[in-house]
């Protein structure tokens, strides 16, 4: 068993060397297919039946329908308004237990207008130590743990919406009852004019839960993360013209609390810790700008059934790409078993002094 962690902690150290090319000549599928076949013939069957029981399928299907409205401040310019129904997310999961010290996942994406055709949202394989040593490694497509995007809504809070970060990535990680750390390396999209392109982007995270019943009916969660090219992220890094003169690191606090799973606050801070220079972001309006966003969120279990919230969120030198200040309320009704019916309002208003409100219906199933 101390092998498995030899091999985690080896992974750790020299987790970056499988971002180089694989030199080593590889097996032809013919010759792989054969060999498969060869074990199932003498298994008399039992590896193919064992399989299906390894497997987990899972899903979600979230239909929506909206009302929005858009009142620009140039007082020439006319209202906008627009209703639609849509198909809004259909996610496809299959993870598979390969071996005691190995799994593998991979979600499946659609989003109407957005993912067309069908999009390999994560896939990645990780080893972990599981029983004997509290370590992980993953590598593949994957979520990189910089900030925490916890919401009550039905749309992404602005925290997400600035600094969610999906890439082909490394990451390692230690897991304990009390704390998680967890570090990513992956080859950005955005790098310092003039530089090659290398494997040089990272995340650090640390984040804290307190155990259940630690503390009766309390519960806390918090966490620190940080990237080191905050134009990496998906939301930036369609805002920028490609490279940037130099990196802007980012920076993201996070605060959830619950209480006899009736009453829950979530709180986040997200920040880039320097300026990114004049006009490399599109909505600087010229000017060096430092964004960053926060959201503030209360809700209540009225009943087993339903759910209520409220929250309050903004930013800064955010221009017209995220509202400077939005604040809105929900409601989520458990239907049936995995079937949830959730409505929000939101009104927004951006530094522009552009405003928007936006109505949401969603019907949602999970499986």
């Amino acid at each position: 068993m101390k092998r498995v962690c030899y091999i985690l902690l080896g992974a750790l150290f020299c987790g970056p060397m499988l971002a180089a090319p694989a030199f080593a000549e590889d097996m032809s599928n013919a010759e792989l297919t054969e060999r498969v076949m060869k074990l199932e013939e003498k298994a008399g069957g039992f590896v193919s039946d064992a399989w299906t029981d390894r497997v987990t399928i899972s899903g979600l299907i979230e239909a929506e329908a909206g009302y929005a409205t858009f009142d620009p401040a140039d007082p020439g310019a006319n209202s906008e308004d627009e209703s639609d129904v849509v198909l809004a997310t259909v996610e496809l999961g299959v993870d598979v237990d390969i071996a005691k010290h190995v799994t593998g996942h991979v979600l499946l994406l659609w989003e109407e207008d957005d993912t067309e055709p069908m999009d390999v949202d994560e896939a990645f394989i990780t080893l972990d130590g599981k029983d004997v040593c509290p370590l992980y490694l993953s590598v593949g497509k994957l979520y990189v743990p910089f900030g925490n995007f916890e919401s009550h809504f039905i749309s992404d809070p602005l925290t997400l919406e600035l600094g969610e970060t999906r890439e082909s990535a490394i990451q390692a990680g230690f897991v304990s009852d009390l704390f998680q750390l967890s570090a990513a390396l992956f080859n950005g999209d955005i790098d310092e004019t003039g530089e090659d392109n290398h494997v040089d982007s990272f995340v650090a995270a640390a984040t804290f839960t307190l155990p259940e019943d630690a503390a009766g009916p309390i519960g806390v969660a918090g966490g620190l993360s940080y990237i080191s090219n905050l134009a990496d992220t998906d939301g930036l890094e369609g805002e920028t013209p490609g490279q940037v003169a130099d990196r802007v690191g980012g920076f993201s606090a996070f605060v959830s609390l619950s209480l006899a799973d009736l009453f829950f606050v979530e709180a986040e801070y997200l920040t880039a810790l320097d300026d990114f220079a004049p006009g490399e972001l599109s909505f600087d309006g010229g000017g060096a700008a430092a964004p960053k966003a926060w959201n503030l969120e209360l809700a209540w279990a009225t009943t087993e059934q339903l759910e209520v919230a409220v929250k309050y969120e903004g930013g800064d030198d955010l221009g017209d790409f995220l509202p400077e200040q939005q604040w809105g309320a929900a409601a989520s009704y458990a239907l049936f078993e995995n079937t949830c019916l959730a409505v929000e309002y939101r009104h927004g208003e951006f530094e522009t002094d552009d405003t928007q409100d936006v109505l949401t219906a969603q019907l949602a199933v999970a499986f």
